[in-house]
């Protein structure tokens, strides 16, 4: 259930049909979840792979305008140098656990290597994106269960339907405010006025931060669950992926991606020292072809001082509060290594 099922709404902009991030015109997510015991001595798979494509086609041929913002860099990532380097992304955004990078990295590349056989050979390499968060207190992180193979799958997997969210895929392991959090979207539609142009903002996270749950019950007028976790929140991570079929450069949206800090801020994070929170951004509105004979291209984008560029500052601020609030809202109860058991937040208001 999400958060505006039960009676919270965040921001004033409306959301598109299914408040998630498929919303945005070609779109798709696919989850692999793993979630089984691997020995008799506690050692417990609870983790996965969620994959984020920008389109359906050929996303090497065809990349993509994007950019990322680093608002704390205690992450483990790839492919996010170029990725400012050259305002382009050519792979589907891979999320994972910390010690799935390698292999999800893995998987990713040979999937775009078997759809693409010049890279590397009669064409340049491809950079692939993967983000992570630590997910070793529910799962055993040590034991490497993710394998290239799960990445694979999460990409074929990809659907443009409303995504599933809470303690699937990547997020089969996250905690947030000491509670189960994991996998969130939400969605917002921007207008301009005067005029019937409408734009998408879709955003998807990966959640696993937050220390004063407190000040989350107090933010939106709850009281949360009557026995408080039995875990200690730490630092933690994020990594936020925003996607708008607006046509921007990659310079404004690296302006506009960098407002998703201030739905982070709300929702109680202050980027601590520990915390990898990241944030990866594309538009939709541009497919540049990976090789052309042409000197110079055009691309429409926003002008800078219209007032569509504030509106889409404020859907982002709202589409990443509330996709935070929704892998909260979505997640269950969860059983890991160990035994160990991270609770669902129970939204129960104030009186």
């Amino acid at each position: 259930m999400k958060v505006r099922d039960r009676g919270i709404h965040i921001g004033l902009l409306p959301t598109g049909e299914k408040n998630c991030i498929t919303d945005v015109e070609g779109v798709l997510v696919g989850h692999v979840t793993l979630d089984y015991p691997l020995d008799e001595s506690g050692k417990y798979a609870c983790t996965g792979v969620t994959a984020i494509l920008p389109h359906g086609g050929n996303l090497f041929q065809q990349k993509v305008t994007a950019a990322s913002c680093i608002l704390n860099g205690f992450g483990k990532t790839t492919g996010l140098v170029q990725v400012n380097e050259l305002g382009v992304i050519e792979s589907p955004i891979m999320l994972t656990n910390t010690f799935g990078v390698p292999a999800v990295t893995q998987g990713t590349l040979q999937y775009m290597l078997d759809k693409n056989e010049g890279i590397g050979d009669t064409t340049g390499t491809i950079n692939i994106v993967v983000g992570e968060c630590n997910d070793s207190h529910l799962n055993s992180i040590r034991e490497c269960s993710v394998q290239p193979k799960h990445a694979m799958e999460a990409i074929q997997k990809a659907s443009k339907s409303k995504a599933s969210e809470g303690a699937v895929g990547a997020g089969k392991g996250m905690v947030c405010f000491g509670y189960k959090g994991g996998i969130g979207s939400s969605s917002r539609i921007v207008s301009a006025e005067g005029t019937e142009v409408t734009y998408t903002i879709g955003c998807m996270v990966l959640s696993n931060f937050g220390e004063e749950y407190e000040l989350l019950a107090e933010r939106y007028g709850l009281k949360g669950n009557e026995e408080k976790s039995t875990i200690t929140p730490t630092d933690g991570s994020i990594i936020i992926v925003l996607a708008t079929d607006a046509p921007l450069s990659s310079r404004q949206l690296l302006r506009v991606i960098k407002r998703c800090g201030i739905g982070l801020g709300r929702i109680g994070s202050h980027f601590s020292h520990g915390s990898g929170d990241i944030v990866i951004g594309f538009t939709t509105a541009h497919n540049i072809p990976h090789s052309t004979n042409k000197l110079i291209e055009t691309r429409p984008q926003l002008r800078e001082d219209h007032p569509m560029m504030n509106r889409l500052f404020t859907a982002t601020a709202e589409v990443t509060e509330e996709a935070i609030l929704n892998s909260l809202s979505q997640a269950e109860t969860t059983v890991g290594r160990d035994g160990n058991v991270v609770n669902a937040y129970l939204f129960n208001f104030n009186q």
